[in-house]
């Protein structure tokens, strides 16, 4: 690992993470920035439970998703695994996922089978029943070194501050609920109407203000297709 070079954009990235206009898109670009800057890293999301539900708050490069959503669904995981102990170690590293698992068999099995090779991952807080973490992805065995992980911690420590800015697990989750309900209605307007994402927004926007209705309540009755609106 060039430490030296490593650093140099650790502050780049610093920087650039000011000039972001929101928490959701500070952790995206945390994400991002992980997959060039680890080397060997394939993914990096940034995962939050809440009581046992996961919510991918971050993620770039396929897998992550998928790998996020298993171990809501099963229970289990290093992600997991790492809250168990958030009073021990911060930091986990899986070397080769292709190896038996046994302290979380069935998400292992279910990582094989998305060509996850090896992982790394840092807490990043706990809260009573809900606790964060930056997750890193290789499709190969053994990628994660010892150095390669204390990258991932120095990155965390930026999604950590990002983090701190949300007062809530729900805040976050209900953002990007908002997000995905304006941009399925913005796609049904520009596919119904032939409009740009400007004017397509544009429209959602004008309906908003005109009847005081939140922008996400209008986005929501466009998918619906209950809205009484021209569009």
């Amino acid at each position: 690992m060039d430490w030296q070079k490593f650093a140099e954009e650790m502050a780049l990235l610093a920087r650039s993470l000011l000039k972001q206009d929101s928490v959701q898109q500070t952790l995206d670009e945390i994400a991002v920035s992980a997959v060039k800057l680890v080397d060997g890293c394939d993914a990096a999301g940034i995962l939050a439970v809440r009581k046992g539900h996961a919510v991918t708050l971050a993620s770039y490069g396929d897998m992550v998703e998928e790998s996020d959503r298993r171990q809501g669904e099963l229970g289990e995981g290093p992600c997991f695994d790492l809250a168990r102990r958030a009073d021990e170690d911060r930091i986990f590293r899986v070397v080769d996922m292709t190896q038996p698992q046994p302290d979380w068999p069935r998400y292992a099995e279910a990582a094989r089978e998305l060509g996850i090779g090896s992982m790394t991952g840092v807490l990043l807080y706990t809260h009573e029943e809900d606790f964060g973490a930056l997750n890193l992805y290789s499709r190969r065995p053994g990628t994660f070194t010892e150095d390669i992980a204390t990258a991932g911690w120095l990155l965390a420590s930026h999604a950590a501050v990002a983090l701190a800015d949300a007062r809530t697990i729900d805040q976050l989750e209900h953002a990007l609920e908002t997000r995905h309900a304006i941009g399925e209605a913005m796609g049904i307007l520009r596919e119904r109407h032939g409009m740009s994402d400007e004017e397509a927004f544009s429209v959602l926007r004008n309906i908003s203000q005109h009847h005081n209705i939140k922008l996400r309540d209008v986005a929501q009755r466009v998918r619906d297709k209950r809205t009484d609106d021209p569009v």
